[in-house]
């Protein structure tokens, strides 16, 4: 199944991920006395191993006085770069463009993370005060035309400049970051341009509050047990600590997940109850109260198509994908298409034999989206002779992390992980692991944070804290997050094979961010276009089922045996079951992407409801058994994560990943010599060189479709 992925929003100001040694800021930010800013841990680099944010010492207050006064310094930099009597130079220009911004970005990374993973109210007031500062900041940067003539400059001769490949690499990307962002437009075009970027900032920020706020309300409340029949004891455990925790006693609450159906779908037996969860989870952001997001999303759509028109292109996808291996709207929708006619073939093949095991039951009723998941496990369990609950005793969390990830990550790539707890955390559940390189020296930090909180967005996600740079001397500082039910005190994690695959595809892009290997920031590590970044992290899922890795992590927690292979064999053989459910699913949301991104601006501004069943229907993608898995009000990916126009990139990425197993299948599998090709090829390379070279590089051919097919068992 696809996975959620955030490379989070790093502010869009920032050019470098790492941090470098800076003077003490000087006591000159408005509003803030000597000893705050003096005591504010951000305007120093952490002291901490690998510069790690000092958790300890940072408080909701420091973030605003440190993002501003980031900002101030930032700018005089630019000032300084831009009105430089010299003339412009790679080093005087393009690397003082990447040595900018230090404090800027060392608040960024940690202020993205925790608004993320561990907001509250000041936070969020902070967010929504800054997003539009933030915005108009980097348009003072990307928008200066002064500075902007010495880049085009330096790119007009760049042939002539013997420079090495990076160097060469870093030239582009500048030149084409600033014409994308609008530096040729003229004075009127770049004023109206600011206003549309700080209205859009604006709403994101709206957006993740009223999301977030929503989620939560719209969690299912049961005041009678019963109700709950069905969910295994660690369910009901968990369903009462999630109600303690919001001090509603004798109750029994189940959060809600980010995506369209929830996990509990396929376990509780009362059908009512299951309808509720469901349309819970569909209308989160549509009650017409304080968190319905329709207006901000339909405006939001709205600004994008204008801005895609000012910069000259004719809708917002149009612009975005230019320099996404994609390219064009009409190369994502003919991909997407081309799935479609045995997608939906195999997804009304499943719907017949669910709707047959509904009659065959004795209950005569129409199949509707809250049942289905509940009798695809029941005919799994009949077809297969398999079900969620003999599994998850064989899928506890720590050893799926130390034996299955770790261990994956020693075989192919020589990798040691050591748990460090004297590194300060944003919250208790928090770990951290310092990781050795195959030579034993220290390679990077890993945390991982993996519990569902109230006040953490849906999904998962990797980032950095600090990004890989040998230009600023930094190495890479990431962490993985999701949103795992947490069992009851003294009980083990137990998770669902949907669960492991989440570990391992995230633990994927955190591979990707700690093998990072470049001289400068804005191309290092997961700095990549977004139809590549899930490339690393889906190839990775692909070993969780691998025998040598399976029988490592596959434990069953109370007798310590590993999984029988009665019940592998079971596994693999229900592996594309419901495959045609999943699917659709995952191409109507990025169906529904492309329709938003594809407006032009022209459009009136669009009834998202009616937006998006017209949409479907016109794609011949409208099935009401089957919604998309991520509703437009409720589709954080494009409104917030960056991923507009983009969604399509998980299907994209998955044809390449599925591709780059095929080879490592052919060559011998799980060899220390094949993770160095794919390490030494793929995942070190970040953004210094083109990707489809990099790809034909490492498999000795273009991108095809038919792996991928295969394994969804399309063909």
């Amino acid at each position: 199944m696809i996975r959620i992925f955030n490379i989070s929003f790093i502010c869009l100001i920032s050019f470098g991920i790492g941090s470098i040694i800076m003077a003490e800021a000087n006591n000159n930010t408005p509003g803030d006395t000597s000893a705050t800013i003096h005591n504010n841990p951000f305007f120093t680099p952490s002291k901490l191993p690998f510069q790690a944010p000092p958790f300890d010492k940072i408080k909701d207050s420091d973030y605003k006085p440190a993002i501003e006064l980031g900002m101030k310094q930032q700018l005089a930099e630019i000032k300084k770069i831009a009105d430089n009597p010299a003339p412009p130079t790679f080093k005087n220009t393009i690397v003082a463009l990447e040595k900018s911004g230090q404090l800027l970005t060392r608040v960024s990374l940690v202020f993205n993370a925790v608004t993320s993973a561990n907001t509250d109210s000041v936070l969020q007031k902070v967010q929504q005060e800054e997003a539009p500062k933030l915005a108009a900041h980097n348009d003072a940067i990307f928008l200066n035309t002064k500075l902007f003539e010495r880049v085009k400059s330096i790119y007009g001769k760049r042939s002539r400049l013997k420079l090495d490949h990076e160097s060469l690499r870093l030239v582009s990307y500048y030149y084409k970051k600033f014409v994308h962002a609008g530096a040729n437009l003229s004075t009127a075009e770049k004023t109206k341009l600011k206003k549309l970027n700080e209205e859009e900032a604006t709403l994101a920020a709206e957006f993740s509050k009223k999301l977030l706020a929503a989620t939560k309300a719209g969690a299912l409340v049961v005041s009678n047990k019963s109700e709950l029949t069905g969910l295994s004891p660690a369910g009901l455990d968990a369903a009462s600590q999630a109600a303690a925790s919001r001090g509603l006693k004798g109750k029994w609450v189940i959060p809600l997940q980010n995506t369209t159906q929830q996990p509990d779908l396929q376990s509780l037996q009362n059908r009512k109850i299951r309808k509720k969860l469901f349309e819970n989870s569909w209308n989160r952001c549509e009650r017409n109260d304080a968190n319905d997001t329709r207006s901000v999303i339909e405006r939001i759509a709205k600004i994008r198509a204008e801005k895609a028109k000012l910069l000259g292109f004719p809708n917002y996808a149009a612009w975005r994908l230019e320099n996404q291996m994609a390219k064009t709207p009409e190369a994502v929708e003919k991909f997407l298409a081309g799935m479609v006619p045995a997608t939906i073939a195999n997804e009304q093949k499943e719907a017949a034999n669910i709707q047959a095991f509904i009659d065959k039951s004795g209950k005569h009723f129409k199949l509707e989206p809250w049942n289905w998941n509940y009798y695809a496990e029941k005919l799994r369990k009949a077809r297969f002779n398999l079900d969620d609950s003999q599994i998850r005793p064989y899928f506890v969390l720590d050893n799926v992390l130390k034996k299955g990830l770790f261990y994956e990550a020693h075989e192919l790539y020589g990798l040691t992980f050591k748990e460090l707890h004297n590194i300060p955390v944003y919250q208790k559940d928090v770990r951290v692991f310092e990781v050795y390189d195959k030579d034993g020296s220290p390679l990077a930090l890993f945390y991982t944070d993996y519990f569902k909180r109230d006040n953490k967005s849906g999904g998962a996600w990797m980032d950095n804290f600090v990004g890989q740079s040998k230009l600023l001397g930094t190495k890479p500082v990431v962490y993985n997050v999701t949103n795992f039910t947490k069992p009851a005190p003294g009980q083990p994690a137990l998770l669902s094979y949907d669960d492991v695959t989440t570990m391992f595809h995230e633990f994927g892009h955190a591979l990707h961010g700690m093998f990072a290997d470049e001289e400068y920031p804005s191309l290092s590590g997961t700095n990549v276009p977004r139809d590549f970044v899930e490339f690393p992290s889906q190839f990775n899922e692909h070993w969780a089922l691998y025998p040598k890795i399976l029988e490592h992590y596959a434990l069953n927690y109370k007798t310590g045996k590993p999984m029988p292979q009665k019940l592998v064999e079971k596994i693999k053989k229900a592996a594309n079951f419901n495959q045609g459910y999943d699917f659709t699913e995952v191409i109507e949301a990025a169906d529904l992407d492309m329709a938003w991104h594809t407006l032009p601006a022209s459009a009136p501004l669009q009834n998202a409801d009616k937006f998006e069943t017209a949409s479907l229907k016109k794609d011949h993608l409208y099935i009401p058994e089957v919604p998309p898995r991520y509703r437009s009000s409720y589709f954080t990916h494009i409104w917030k994560w960056g991923y507009a126009a983009g969604y399509y990139a998980y299907l994209w990425s998955e044809m390449l990943d599925d591709d780059a197993f095929d080879w490592f299948l052919s060559h011998g599998g799980l060899t220390r010599e094949n993770g160095a090709r794919f390490r030494n090829m793929i995942l070190s390379r970040g953004a210094t060189e083109d990707y489809t070279k990099m790809f034909r590089d490492f498999t000795g051919h273009n991108p095809r479709i038919e792996p991928m097919l295969k394994y969804r068992g399309l063909k």
